[in-house]
């Protein structure tokens, strides 16, 4: 028998991100801890340098070449990768996660933390995305939970409101209230699927999102992400209604631009919406600071469009 090669170097850091990967032997643990309200802390691919946020939405399609391109750039991107939702289209079934996903984006799934999309809706409520994610998306039926990188606080929210309530009192709401009262942080990041604001192209924007982003301004978040439409476009720092708020206000992005079909913008631009575009495939990189961040949208190779920036927490 032929000796067995030694197994490559396992840094710490990588065991402990498998540990509280979706691994279905560790679900109850991870379960409890996320149902109890607690935090988890994930630190991403960073052995150097600050900590780094990398992802998009709407992603995996079997007949768009778009997922592949965007892995290719997460590649070169260490960091903890984020989804937004519409993982798998077009159903969110188990076998569009295998064929369509897990081929290219699936490759960063030790450090990917998901957001729940309509798309992922479509097959069994969902148990395909719960099942490849794992436990640490939050309970079956819920979709909300959160985790720590540094100082900052990140939050991850079901837009689904025709599957859960997203009212001022609803379950989520609750939570929600409860995770930033009890888990202070220096600055705070939200993402879900259906955004609040948009300047539309096919889908129009969420509304009933409204009573969580209202949480999330009276406790000083600083940014929301989100995606639906396909297409990449960045507002002014706004409150709930949409009023432009230099000094409290949360700046929102739509990062529709993972890898499914692009979507074209209407001619209608919605207010304070900085900029725009619906010609690039390309991923969301958040640079995070200790009271700072720094945005930058990664495109294509030899992509047109770039769009980078910067901002300081409240």
């Amino acid at each position: 028998m032929s000796p067995t090669a030694p197994a490559p170097f396992d840094p710490p850091a990588h065991r402990f991100r498998r540990f509280l990967g979706g691994v279905a032997g560790r679900a109850s643990l991870i379960a409890a801890v996320l149902l109890a309200g607690t935090v988890v802390a994930f630190g991403g691919d960073r052995e150097t340098g600050p900590p780094v946020l990398v992802g998009a939405g709407d992603i995996a399609s079997c007949t768009s070449g778009g997922d592949e391109i965007t892995a290719e750039l997460l590649d070169d991107i260490p960091g903890t990768v984020f989804t937004l939702g519409d993982n798998a289209y077009m159903d969110g079934s188990a076998k569009q996660f295998r064929r369509c996903y897990d081929p290219h984006w699936g490759r960063h799934r030790d450090r990917t933390r998901p957001v729940l999309g309509n798309h992922d809706l479509r097959k069994a409520d969902g148990k395909a995305y719960y099942d490849y994610f794992g436990a640490d998306v939050g309970k079956h039926g819920e979709g909300w939970y959160s985790y720590r990188i540094a100082g900052w606080l990140v939050l991850v929210l079901n837009s689904q409101c025709d599957q859960v309530d997203c009212g001022p009192d609803s379950a989520q709401a609750r939570w929600l209230r409860t995770t930033l009262d009890n888990q202070p942080a220096a600055c705070t990041v939200a993402m879900w699927h259906h955004p609040l604001f948009t300047s539309g192209g096919k889908h129009t924007a969420e509304p009933r999102m409204r009573p969580l982003y209202q949480i999330l301004f009276d406790h000083g978040a600083e940014l929301v992400l989100t995606a639906h439409n396909h297409h990449y476009e960045r507002f002014a720092p706004q409150d709930p209604a949409g009023t432009r708020d230099d000094h409290r206000g949360i700046r929102q992005f739509v990062v529709g631009t993972g890898g499914a079909s692009l979507y074209r913008f209407g001619d209608e631009v919605a207010a304070n919406s900085e900029t725009r575009d619906d010609r690039t495939y390309g991923v969301l990189k958040l640079t995070l600071g200790a009271g700072s961040y720094q945005w930058q949208f990664v495109g294509q190779p030899d992509a047109a469009y770039a769009d980078s920036g910067s901002g300081d927490c409240h």
